[in-house]
């Protein structure tokens, strides 16, 4: 018989899995990871006439994509590109950016896994007699160690080419230039950091769902069980 428990340790563990895994996967297709220096480009009117004005822009550049701002021949206002500059896995600017992009991928599959399953903690506590929870935050552990590894390879990737035509020739391995880092970047960071809290917290929600009070809820009968 299923029974569906939920307590608030629990549910707090499944929202901030969700949070986590949805941080992480919007950091990693967003291309504001770094913040190039400021550029200006003329505006140019209906009448093909160009105006003298140059308002500077900073375009931006993720792991794989990247924002840049272009003028329309035919308008008057101005238009930002946003979009992969890779075609393929091997057109990545570097391969440590490379092994980032594998990285941080393994890591928010397995985040968005446990996302999924936790959903499903509320009915399910439980799989070949082994907690879900203890699974899931053993799941989140390695994730973060993705992530992590990730992340520390990540600025290994400033001194290419493609890094330092946004950043400056001062530009370097594990030097920014005259670049900064963008939300991206720390949200990344903030992201896997809630990742290894999720990972400890599980036990806390494995305990609550499995306290002496729910099993006494579950002999009276009761097929909802909802504790604070």
């Amino acid at each position: 018989m299923c029974h569906v428990i939920v307590t608030c340790r629990s549910m707090l563990w499944t929202l901030l899995s969700i949070v986590v895994a949805v941080a992480e996967l919007i950091a990693f297709i967003s291309a504001d990871w770094l913040i190039g220096t400021p550029k200006s480009s003329s505006n140019v009117d209906t009448d093909n006439r160009t105006r003298g004005s140059h308002q500077p822009y900073h375009p931006t550049l993720g792991i794989y994509s990247r924002c840049t701002r272009i003028s329309h021949i035919h308008h008057s206002n101005r238009d930002t590109l946003c979009g992969p500059y890779a075609e393929n896995f091997n057109e990545i600017a570097s391969g440590f950016w490379q092994a980032t992009a594998i990285f941080l991928a393994f890591g928010i599959i397995i985040l968005c896994i446990v996302a999924l399953i936790s959903v499903f903690t509320m009915c399910v506590q439980s799989i070949m007699k082994k907690s879900i929870f203890n699974v899931c935050g053993l799941l989140q552990g390695i994730a973060g160690l993705f992530l992590i590894l990730g992340l520390i390879l990540y600025p290994a990737g400033w001194g290419s080419q493609k890094a330092i035509n946004y950043c400056g020739h001062y530009a370097s391995a594990y030097k920014l230039g005259e670049c900064s880092l963008g939300w991206a970047f720390y949200t990344a960071i903030g992201g896997t950091v809630l990742t290894f809290i999720c990972a400890v917290f599980s036990a806390q929600a494995e305990i609550a769902t499995s306290s002496d009070k729910v099993q006494e809820e579950i002999e009276e009968g009761k097929n909802l069980i909802c504790l604070l």
